[in-house]
């Protein structure tokens, strides 16, 4: 296709209005996807308001991918046109780095970002070397299951990757776009549950999601008398909160966690760590070998996200509304062009 209709941001914040952008040539190793559904994720947000200084405008917002092969350079493997895939943060790696040989293509120092210096998947169709579009299984919603290639993995792989055990006590801090699928995800691996909130209405719905348990995050009471329980605590949130307090939740040889994007350094004492022997780290996304095992395993145990859906010609209605912060739990656009 010659253009490609979609819709942009010509600056930090302004609205995102009809843009239509001339691609290139499709390259020998990029898959070009006709797009149906999009999620709209905090990270489209933070790209829009450029709150990590790295946007190129206009900005055509949009990670959480789910379409069809609508066309496939001559040295694409193992997908064919109409076939179904998801598309997440990722679109292309180096394939020759230390990291990218060791399966890490997400960790790769030359990685290109969907969104950052490439337009998204907020359009009719968006393109991305092959590897990075994963097929979706067909027991998966495709109008539900593109936050699954972004959220889903990053609360998926730490719990597979650091490590966690299915006899494990397990906590989750915030439970919105990010901790609501990881309730979902450490019930069904099988971890006894809380959940950390600072909303008292989202109790119900968090049990609902697997949690075994709800505190509140400001009742210093209840978080005193859980303090050395946790074998692993994992932080969706992006807010600040008294870092100190979290480790003092942990077991020894507990781990907090962070795949929330807190923007403020972590004031941790090292005295916390040392006594315990605890650990502190954080995630992005993860290993493709990792997007296809969240993929069985959402399959396998009925993992979905909860969505609110707008046609993508309502893209500044669903912008306004996840700032509004009172969606439950993801957004996702419908492709109406």
């Amino acid at each position: 296709m010659k253009t490609i209709k979609s819709w942009a941001a010509n600056g930090a914040g302004q609205p995102l209005r009809p843009f239509s952008y001339d691609p290139g040539p499709l390259g020998p190793d990029e898959v070009e996807i006709a797009v149906e559904h999009c999620g709209l994720c905090h990270s489209d947000l933070s790209m829009w308001e450029n709150e990590w200084g790295r946007t190129v405008y206009p900005l055509v917002p949009g990670h959480e991918v789910i379409g069809t092969v609508a066309a496939a350079g001559p040295e694409v493997r193992g997908l064919h046109e109409g076939q179904r895939v998801g598309l997440g943060w990722f679109a292309r790696s180096c394939l020759r780095c230390s990291a990218c040989l060791n399966g890490d293509y997400h960790l790769c120092a030359d990685a290109q970002a969907t969104i950052v210096g490439r337009h998204g998947g907020f359009a009719e169709r968006v393109r991305c070397h092959w590897i990075w579009a994963q097929p979706l299984p067909e027991a998966l919603a495709p109008a539900t299951s593109g936050p699954l290639f972004c959220g889903g993995i990053t609360v998926f792989a730490p719990v597979l990757e650091t490590g966690v055990r299915p006899v494990d006590r397990v906590g989750v801090v915030g439970i919105g776009g990010l901790g609501h699928l990881a309730l979902q995800v450490l019930r069904a691996w099988g971890c006894e549950v809380t959940a950390f909130t600072s909303h008292p209405d989202k109790d119900e719905a968090a049990r609902a999601l697997g949690a075994h348990h709800v505190v509140g995050s400001r009742d210093e009471a209840a978080l005193n008398a859980r303090a050395g329980q946790f074998d692993f605590v994992l932080v969706t949130t992006s807010a600040s909160l008294d870092w100190a307090r979290w480790l003092s939740l942990l077991a020894p040889h507990g781990r907090l966690h962070f795949v929330g994007a807190v923007l403020e350094p972590l004031a941790i004492p090292v005295f916390g760590l040392i006594g315990g022997q605890k650990q502190v780290s954080g995630s992005p996304l993860g290993r493709i070998s990792t997007i296809r095992d969240l993929l069985q395993f959402s399959t396998r145990h009925g993992i979905a996200p909860q969505v609110e859906r707008f046609p993508m010609s309502r893209v500044n209605e669903a912008l306004a509304a996840l700032r509004s912060g009172e969606v439950r739990y993801r957004i996702v656009l419908d492709a109406d062009f």
